[in-house]
């Protein structure tokens, strides 16, 4: 999506809302797409949050839409200077939690890339943070609100596949050339958090069941000199109510490929099945012939949302809780794929 510049003015009877933005390897399009929604928010400050990170494409974005954002060298400077009402994290997946947990202590909303931590140690850090402070977080989820997840996810909610069974997600990407970090752990925290995030998050969306246990395995072989990056992954997940499902991941998409990402997800309930393929919505149950291909509801932006939860108007899709939820999944399926054991939750 393209981003563009805000029309109309400022409504004066809200308060404008400041953000600092720190690091620029994640989707920091989220914000200026849900910006161009709103009117009453401004970036007033961004940082790199990692080596090597740029911020002048970022800063260029914020102009377009009329913040005035200043670049700083230090994140403590900008937060002490600007006083934000929101931070958001997108910088190397490794550094996450840091600049996560110092917005949480300072009171400071935060909206962050996923996954909100690549260690176990980092996240517990995160929990406890959030629980200390009275703050909104919501990490950076973002397919639940595009147009083919959303109306699967309402056709589920309505009860036109019965009650969900099985499950399988699949996340392709195409490698192309990835930046250093990519290529080691550390800094990268693997394939699992980083891609599978968004797959292992729709299960556990789409079902409303908890986790019980994951037997998941990765490979960095054929990752044509990406160091530690694993170019295919496979997680089984058991839930609650003997529901199970799978997230297949990888690097394998082809670079003629007409599009970046292949994203799907087939779910089997007891009177239908629902996929999400091709951007598009196919659902074959009892009530029609056929494989029906459902209308798609409009796409909803999740900055916007995030926005509207920290104002007391409205309610996230996603959640603080499920950040963590979801992230801790992540690290447990990882966990799995190295130890080559299952994982209990």
């Amino acid at each position: 999506m393209r981003y563009g510049t805000r029309k109309g003015l400022i409504n004066m009877n809200k308060k404008i809302l400041k953000v600092c933005i720190i690091g620029s390897t994640g989707h920091v399009g989220y914000v200026f797409n849900g910006m161009q929604e709103m009117d009453d928010i401004s970036i007033v400050g961004v940082t790199p949050g990692s080596t090597d990170e740029k911020m002048d494409a970022v800063l260029e974005q914020a102009k377009k839409l009329g913040s005035p954002a200043i670049e700083y060298s230090d994140y403590r400077i900008m937060l002490d200077e600007t006083k934000p009402d929101i931070v958001v994290v997108a910088c190397h997946f490794g550094d996450h939690a840091k600049y996560v947990v110092e917005a949480l202590r300072r009171n400071i909303h935060v909206f962050a890339e996923k996954p909100v931590a690549t260690t176990s140690e980092d996240l517990d850090r995160i929990v406890e943070a959030y629980n200390e402070n009275d703050v909104q977080l919501a990490a950076m989820f973002g397919i639940r609100y595009t147009s083919p997840f959303q109306t699967a996810w309402y056709k589920v909610q309505e009860g036109a596949i019965g009650k969900v069974r099985l499950m399988n997600a699949q996340k392709s990407y195409k490698l192309g050339t990835r930046g250093q970090h990519y290529k080691n752990r550390k800094d990268y925290g693997g394939t699992i958090p980083w891609v599978g995030s968004h797959a292992i998050d729709w299960l556990y969306w789409f079902s409303g069941e908890q986790f019980k246990t994951v037997y998941a395995s990765h490979s960095s072989n054929y990752n044509k000199d990406h160091g530690d990056l694993e170019m295919s992954a496979l997680c089984h997940f058991t839930f609650t109510n003997e529901v199970f499902g799978s997230v297949n991941i990888d690097y394998l998409r082809p670079g003629s490929a007409p599009s970046h990402a292949d994203d799907r997800i087939r779910i089997a309930g007891t009177d239908g099945v629902i996929e999400v393929r091709n951007e598009k919505v196919y659902l074959i149950n009892g009530e029609a012939e056929g494989i029906q291909e459902i209308p798609l509801v409009p796409e909803q932006q999740i900055f916007a949302d995030f926005v509207r939860q920290v104002r007391g108007e409205g309610k996230c899709i996603i959640s603080a809780e499920d950040s963590f939820y979801i992230t801790d999944a992540c690290l447990k399926a990882r966990l799995s794929a190295d130890e080559n054991r299952v994982v209990k939750f």
